[in-house]
């Protein structure tokens, strides 16, 4: 069971997260639940570091940043014991999460979860710090934003758990974001593959990386809300959710992100490697890239030019680790921040043509300018300008008629018990 930040923001919430986790362990379950720093606590941490040092060591970072979700643990498992059941916290180390020796977005290797299973053999309630571990350098690690997450994923395959919960501010996983689509539906149940596409395409609700490790390690998730007892969405394997649905639908969802930043590398050098040497760079700096275009000299000897789109978070370390190339591999760079993406995501879209062009033409007629293009065969992405993402989500869930009765099953998914 995994609290986020907004689940456990003051103490009546740490309180009321103790008594969910004590009425599954009263239910019989062995339970261990991994917990978020409270509220708006990272942040806070963040803007520590930044109020002493202009560019705060990766390192120190992590060390910093990994007490958060420490404290969230503590208060709650003596929020536990008050309610009669024993409970032990544990760091990410103290658990067993081992990460490589990535800074700020580790990456888990492995759960040496034997600690974890003591005690839970001794009866007691386990709480985990998310979004932390230790690396194979015995350096303190955090997961990046989202990261508890994964660590509640992690934990989970490594126990073999029955179902992985994930409580958040939000009910389930819509069709849109409900604070710009307020007709948007909760979806009963969402394939892992639908759930990577939305998760990469800006969906929030869940971290890429915890739905790229549970369907690597068949672990099915809940993410439902921390204040209702109702029942949200399912993501499990695509053969799991079609035995719950008639028919699939063509699109599931629109999603968004308005973080996107475009670099474009004008005279690159129209020779084999010099993509190779680029994108090498960016591997190098941690860099991540999403969505890349490639325009072609006509003639021989000309120059190329590249497109390729990042998080903004990673524009500042994108273009210092390509700044060292300018003026040989290619002549000049330029970015774009101001920059955003819209991508409709469905499993139906394999076996139904004309997908691409009626969104195309929806985005025409709302007159926005798309400025790259990228698929998939269950998912269509367009980057346009930032200003005009509301716009072609409205329109896009319009058109493909997302809106409709929440059909979502009043019973636990995992259990079949009634909520």
């Amino acid at each position: 069971m995994k609290f986020g930040g907004t689940s456990v923001a003051d103490a009546e919430r740490i309180k009321h997260a103790a008594r969910r986790i004590v009425a599954r362990r009263e239910q019989g379950y062995r339970v261990v639940g991994v917990l978020s720093a409270r509220g708006k606590t990272t942040d806070e941490l963040i803007s520590m570091a930044n109020e002493v040092s202009t560019a705060p060591d990766p390192r120190e970072m992590d060390m910093l940043l990994s007490t958060g979700e420490r404290i969230s643990c503590a208060l709650c498992a003596m929020a536990i014991h008050d309610l009669g059941h024993h409970a032990v916290s544990f760091t990410g180390s103290q658990a067993g999460i081992v990460t490589d020796t990535w800074h700020t977005k580790a990456r888990i290797v492995e759960v040496r979860a034997d600690r974890i299973e003591q005690a839970l053999a001794d009866d007691r309630i386990v709480l985990v710090a998310g979004f932390q571990g230790v690396s194979t350098a015995a350096d303190v690690t955090t997961l990046g934003r989202g990261g508890s997450d994964t660590t509640a994923v992690a934990v989970a395959a490594a126990l073999g758990a029955s179902a992985c919960e994930i409580y958040t501010d939000v009910a389930g996983v819509f069709s849109a974001d409900p604070r710009i689509v307020p007709e948007a539906r909760k979806l009963p149940r969402v394939s892992f593959e639908e759930m990577l596409e939305m998760s990469a395409s800006g969906a929030g609700v869940l971290q890429l990386r915890s739905v790229e490790y549970a369907r690597n390690h068949a672990v099915p998730i809940h993410c439902r809300s921390s204040f209702e007892d109702a029942p949200g969405t399912v993501v499990d394997s695509e053969s799991a959710t079609m035995k719950h649905m008639e028919e699939r639908p063509l699109v599931t969802g629109v999603t968004h992100s308005t973080s996107e930043s475009m670099v474009t590398l004008l005279g690159v050098q129209h020779e084999p490697g010099a993509a190779a040497r680029i994108f090498d760079a960016l591997a190098l700096a941690n860099v991540n890239v999403d969505m890349i275009t490639q325009n072609v000299p006509l003639s021989a000897g000309g120059s190329a030019e590249i497109s390729f789109t990042v998080s903004h978070d990673d524009l500042q370390m994108a273009t210092g680790a390509l700044q060292p190339l300018a003026g040989g591999l290619f002549e000049s760079l330029r970015a774009q921040e101001q920059m955003g993406k819209v991508s409709i995501v469905g499993a139906g879209m394999r076996t139904h043509p004309g997908v691409a062009a009626k969104v195309f033409r929806v985005l025409t007629d709302e007159g926005i300018n798309i400025e790259m293009i990228s698929t998939s065969p269950i998912k269509i992405s367009c980057v346009i300008d930032r200003g005009r993402v509301e716009t072609a989500v409205r329109a896009l869930h319009a058109a493909f008629e997302l809106s409709g009765p929440d059909t979502v099953s009043a019973e636990d998914p995992f259990t079949g018990a009634g909520l």
